[in-house]
């Protein structure tokens, strides 16, 4: 079975873990995911993820973490293979009155709606983080 959104399943995943307190999930590697991993890390969203060869297939094993009230952090797909989302710079807004997270591509890679803002960057809005 092939998946049509990849990036979508891992944070499906990430999500129904957290939502479920689980520590640990895991899911295919591709460069893709381990950049928005990097961005979740470096957020503090999950503690850290490792590359693992699980059957003979590099596998992303992703260690979870919770907020700072012990809540499960939700992850909500913005932009889909169907209807691919964009913004500009300056359209760039808020989640949660900057208590969230915005995740976007941009032509310097995946960063967070605040870092694209700042160096006036647009692009494809991958998810929103709450």
């Amino acid at each position: 079975m092939t998946l049509s959104d990849q990036l979508g399943d891992m944070l499906i995943r990430i999500k129904n873990a957290t939502l479920v307190k689980k520590a640990q999930t895991n899911t295919f590697c591709s460069q893709e995911k381990e950049n928005v991993l990097k961005v979740l890390v470096k957020q503090g969203y999950i503690r850290n993820y490792q590359v693992k060869e699980i059957d003979g297939h590099k596998a992303l094993l992703i260690n979870l973490s919770t907020n700072k009230q012990d809540q499960p952090f939700l992850v909500k797909r913005v932009s889909k293979p169907g209807q691919r989302i964009y913004l500009k710079a300056k359209n760039i807004y808020p989640i949660k009155g900057g208590r969230g997270c915005l995740l976007i591509s941009t032509s310097k890679g995946i960063m967070t709606g605040q870092e694209a803002k700042k160096q006036n960057l647009g692009g494809e809005v991958i998810a929103e983080i709450n």
